[in-house]
């Protein structure tokens, strides 16, 4: 048998669940990452009829899990592989090694137990297992006569501490050489924090995502603009807008940027006259003595952003314990006095009873804020009390700016929400009377364009790629795109999807 081979147990045909096996040869395996299935992924038995939450295949000849990046859809299966009796190491960059033991900590907690000495217990489990391995440095996996394996991990620029996988084996008895690449999720550019992904010098096979391999995203001015006027078009409807977002990644990012159009506001007001006053965070009319129906005026630098996920706090606490690990442009932000991640206007939302109290007032009062709450598909998370209570009044309005997998609430409100449908939400159906609008450019994830030049970039293109990871539109529209342009440069191509 000729190796390396490739096993896909997960986000083969979906885009949840990512779980390689890389055989390396008969007696040792990789496996890159092992995520929890969520949408209609979760709902769909494995060939062998088992529940998407078991682990289905042998860990005999595994030596060693890497991770990516710490979203649950790559890594919250891990809890189950140690169930399982997986005894390797974790393998991840500096900054995962961070994050990780936070989500598997909730991971635990939702399917295994709340005891707090267990839960203590598994997370010192975990972080023994973690072996950080720093950015562009080869770490040996193994080396014998055999095979000699090493692994290195490269930025991904998808959310702090991703990576795309470099593994190089070569095979002394017969002089072979392979570089295999898991791409992982390959992010945007400009994304804020992070240095965009570069391509690596060479691949024989590449295990490509293919999230977006079907459009191509607004440039990050534009979305910034469209997030500013989005979000003022909603408060004019004098509610409050609803963020569901990702703990990790995607609220660290939406913080970012609206501490930026809040500073750009406050220093466009600073040369106006004072503000009125009154109650904080309203909206107000241009003149008190107009007649005429004038615009609402948002006032910005007094509008509450409410981030309320104690998890996604963490995360962002985290965050900024890693800013050698930012980019310039965000470096230079702290340099000069701003606060990026703690800004003024942000309101940290912790207990439940606050989280309750704060659910009420806004529905009852429809006052103008910001809410960031998780979890961004809309199937879990604080954010689902949110929508029960306010997704059937007009006055408030729900802003997607992350992926929605179909079979998921989130999906569900952004495709029937503009039509005057409704949704199901802890086994009650919500009619969607509020406003719907989504912001495909604050995707993490990279779109068509950034995913084929993150081939063709490199030196040595791949004769093998296997497109993974993506809704079948997607992955069609890619590997579409990848056959003309491997038949316009006349370079060999073994494509699998």
């Amino acid at each position: 048998m000729n190796y390396p081979q490739i096993e896909h147990h997960g986000a083969k045909d979906g885009v949840t669940g990512s779980c390689h096996q890389l055989r390396m040869k008969a007696t040792a395996s990789l496996l890159i990452e092992c995520g929890l299935f969520q949408g209609n992924d979760a709902s769909i038995p494995d060939e062998s009829g088992a529940d998407r939450l078991a682990i289905e295949f042998p860990l005999d000849t595994i030596k060693a899990l890497v991770a990516t990046h710490v979203h649950i859809d790559h890594v919250g299966r891990i809890p189950y592989l140690l169930a399982a009796g997986f005894e390797g190491p974790i393998l991840c960059s500096e900054p995962s090694a961070k994050l990780l033991p936070i989500v598997l900590e909730d991971a635990f907690k939702l399917g295994f137990s709340r005891d707090h000495s267990q839960i203590e217990k598994y997370i010192r489990l975990v972080e023994q297992r973690i072996i950080a391995l720093p950015y562009q440095q080869w770490f040996t996996l193994a080396d014998s006569d055999e095979l000699l394996a090493r692994i290195r991990l490269q930025r991904a620029g998808h959310i702090l501490g991703s990576a795309y996988v470099e593994i190089d084996l070569t095979y002394p008895q017969t002089g072979q050489n392979k570089r295999v690449v898991f791409s992982g999720d390959l992010g945007a550019p400009h994304a804020p924090f992070l240095m965009p992904p570069e391509s690596p010098e060479r691949a024989d096979i590449l295990v490509l995502e293919s999230t977006y391999g079907d459009r191509l995203h607004e440039g990050r001015a534009n979305r910034r603009k469209r997030l500013e006027a989005v979000i003022e078009q909603a408060l004019e409807d004098q509610g409050t807008v609803l963020i569901p977002a990702f703990s990790i990644g995607r609220t660290q990012e939406l913080l970012y940027e609206l501490e930026d159009i809040i500073q750009n506001k406050q220093r466009a007001t600073a040369v106006q006259s004072p503000l009125p006053s009154g109650e904080r965070a309203r909206v107000r009319g241009k003149a008190d003595n107009t007649n005429a129906k004038s615009k609402p005026e948002t006032n910005w630098p007094e509008l509450p952003v409410i981030l309320d996920s104690p998890l996604a706090s963490r995360f962002t606490e985290t965050y900024r314990s890693l800013k050698p690990f930012w980019n310039q442009e965000a470096r230079e932000r702290i340099q000069s006095g701003r606060r990026p991640l703690a800004f003024e206007q942000l309101i940290t939302i912790d207990s439940h009873s606050d989280h309750q109290r704060i659910v009420n007032h806004l529905a009852q009062t429809a006052r103008p804020a910001i809410v960031i709450a998780g979890g961004g598909m809309c199937s879990g998370g604080r954010i689902v009390n949110y929508l029960k209570a306010m997704l059937g009044d007009k006055r408030h309005n729900v802003l997607f700016v992350g992926y929605q997998a179909k079979g998921t609430p989130g999906h569900t409100i952004q495709t029937y929400g503009p039509k005057g449908g409704y949704v199901d939400l802890d086994g009650e159906r919500i009619d969607i009377r509020a406003g719907i609008t989504s912001i495909g450019g604050y995707s993490a994830h990279a779109d068509q364009k950034g995913l084929v030049e993150f081939v063709t970039g490199m030196q040595q293109w791949p004769t093998e790629v296997r497109v993974v990871h993506g809704e079948e539109r997607a992955k069609k529209a890619l590997t579409d795109i990848l056959e003309a342009r491997y038949a316009e440069s006349e370079k060999k191509l073994d494509l699998i999807s």
